[in-house]
């Protein structure tokens, strides 16, 4: 696990022991990237819910992105996740968030984000009322993007009227779906 493009490019991310948190693989964060690479910018503010090593939030700040905000709650994954932001140097522009991110979502409530990661455990059931969440509270910026990412065999469909998945792509048993806001 790599960060890929970006000012950090070649940067060797580490890895939760054990196989309870799953990063996103260098192959699926290259398709993610690709479609996002022109809706990044110095202006960029992310939110990486879910974010494990913070793979997916410290390859948008790679990428320019101004600020991310990483929410997790495993303690294993929250000690890498600092580490990895220290090893990009990214202190500066990154806050992490210990909690459980449907926990964590209303005390951000007033915050904008121009790009959302969402990556929860599969087989939680957790997309709905985290999708509820993000639209509840007005987290997606005007023109804001939510990328979900789910395996294959776990069924996903959300339908919501200010809310479209404009694109989806698959990369092996990894789908990730990619929303904006209608306006």
């Amino acid at each position: 696990m790599r960060i890929i493009s970006g000012e950090r490019r070649g940067t060797k991310l580490e890895a939760v022991p054990g196989m309870n948190t799953r990063p996103t693989a260098d192959r699926v964060k290259e398709g993610l990237f690709n479609v996002l690479q022109m809706d990044i910018d110095s202006e960029t503010v992310v939110l990486d819910a879910f974010a494990g090593t913070g793979n997916l939030g410290l390859e948008a700040l790679s990428r320019g992105a101004k600020r991310a905000v990483f929410i997790e709650k495993d303690a294993q994954a929250l000690a890498v996740l600092r580490a990895n932001i220290k090893k990009c140097r990214y202190e500066d522009r990154a806050t992490v968030i210990k909690g459980d991110a449907l926990g964590v979502l209303p005390t951000l409530a007033g915050e904008r984000f121009d790009l959302i990661f969402l990556d929860p455990p599969y087989r939680k059931d957790l997309y709905e009322p985290v999708f509820f969440s993000i639209l509840k509270y007005h987290f997606l910026s005007e023109c804001g993007i939510l990328v979900s990412e789910h395996a294959k065999s776990v069924p996903f469909s959300y339908e919501h009227n200010s809310l479209t998945c404009y694109k989806t792509k698959s990369y092996g048993d990894t789908v990730l779906n990619f929303f904006r806001m209608e306006p």
